[in-house]
């Protein structure tokens, strides 16, 4: 199994930082979360100029075993017919990223069809879908070493292209489960609290997606002895490969936008496996899947957005881009009081 090398930003320069900030022509704390943000992604690039440059954004596609369990109001052929309309720039993940300049990285690392022929998917396919969790693992040792490489060489080629914020989303129908079985066994919460509507559940559909993920965790509670078990044994393919993006993209210092419900839960497991990688980490956006708040509390995390999405795709990281770009804006083009001519009024 790859092994990440992440180290928690260098402190030495805060205090700089923190003068820089104070400095701008402004009341102290005047600009609340952007002076956070600003901080945040000063340490992060080690510098009192910091910049954002070539966003890009991994779309991972990948189809889910416990799907046909009757877990999701959608079914499987959903992911490859979205995967295929992301190519023709029709969803709302190219929307926003031609909005807001983000390279657009399509990547099939498990869908159940063949798109290998398909313009504009990169092909990466482990396996047609993981395997149904109520009965077995999702996926062997040897492909979940495979996901965590496929999402880790993703962040290389981003980042040889001058790459330095990232963006992962993810299109696979029935992923909701998975991610609720992760915030269940690594947050300690109830299961209950943790399994919500996904793409639209019924309170029928979510009684019965509980009941299913519940005898899941009960059929493999043996099994899982390590956080690599679980993730194993309960994840996708895309999910995997997104974790595995994350921690590279800290090992290698890049800023990572975590989106909603699924890639929460991807940043969670990350953090359970390299604890430093969450320096790394802003967290975008609080959605309306059942949990996702608790989530983020559980690792101290608070969203910039809340805007009632359950889309995934990665729409909410993408949709607070701007605030980020505020903060760094902020850094750089706003005077100080010295050179404003301006008296310092706090």
């Amino acid at each position: 199994m790859r092994t990440f090398n992440i180290s928690s930003p260098d402190e030495t320069l805060r205090p700089s930082i923190q003068e820089r900030i104070d400095n701008l022509n402004k009341p102290k704390g005047s600009l609340g979360r952007l002076e956070e943000l600003a901080m945040q992604v000063c340490l992060i690039q080690q510098t009192l100029s910091p910049s954002l440059v070539h966003p890009c954004h991994l779309l991972l596609g990948g189809d889910h075993g416990i799907e046909r369990e009757g877990v999701s109001v959608s079914p499987r052929d959903v992911t490859w017919q979205q995967m295929i309309n992301f190519t023709h720039g029709g969803g709302g993940v190219n929307m926003f990223c031609r909005q807001h300049g983000f390279t657009l990285r399509i990547v099939d690392v498990g869908v159940d069809y063949d798109l290998s022929k398909v313009p504009g998917i990169i092909h990466k396919k482990i396996a047609c879908g993981t395997r149904d969790f109520l009965y077995e693992p999702a996926m062997s040792e040897e492909e979940y070493d495979k996901a965590i490489e496929t999402g880790a060489s993703l962040v290389d080629e981003c980042v040889a292209e001058g790459c330095n914020i990232l963006c992962i989303g993810e299109m696979g129908i029935g992923n909701t489960s998975p991610s609720s079985i992760w915030m269940h066994l690594f947050c300690h919460l109830p299961l209950e609290e943790c399994v919500g509507a996904g793409a639209g559940l019924d309170h029928p559909g979510i009684r019965h997606k509980y009941e299913v993920l519940a005898e899941s965790v009960s059929h493999a509670a043996s099994s899982l002895q390590t956080t690599q078990d679980i993730l194993r044994y309960f994840g996708g393919y895309e999910m995997v490969a997104a974790i595995g993006a994350m921690l590279r993209a800290a090992e290698r210092h890049v800023i990572i936008l975590v989106d909603g419900f699924i890639m929460t839960a991807c940043a969670l497991a990350a953090i359970r496996l390299c604890p430093e990688s969450q320096s790394y980490m802003i967290f975008t956006h609080c959605g309306d899947e059942g949990g996702h708040r608790k989530m983020l509390d559980a690792m101290g995390a608070s969203p910039l957005l809340r805007l009632g999405f359950r889309l995934g795709e990665g729409t909410g990281a993408l949709c607070a881009y701007p605030i980020i770009d505020s903060a760094v804006r902020m850094v750089n083009e706003m005077n100080t009081f010295q050179k404003a001519n301006i008296t310092k009024y706090f």
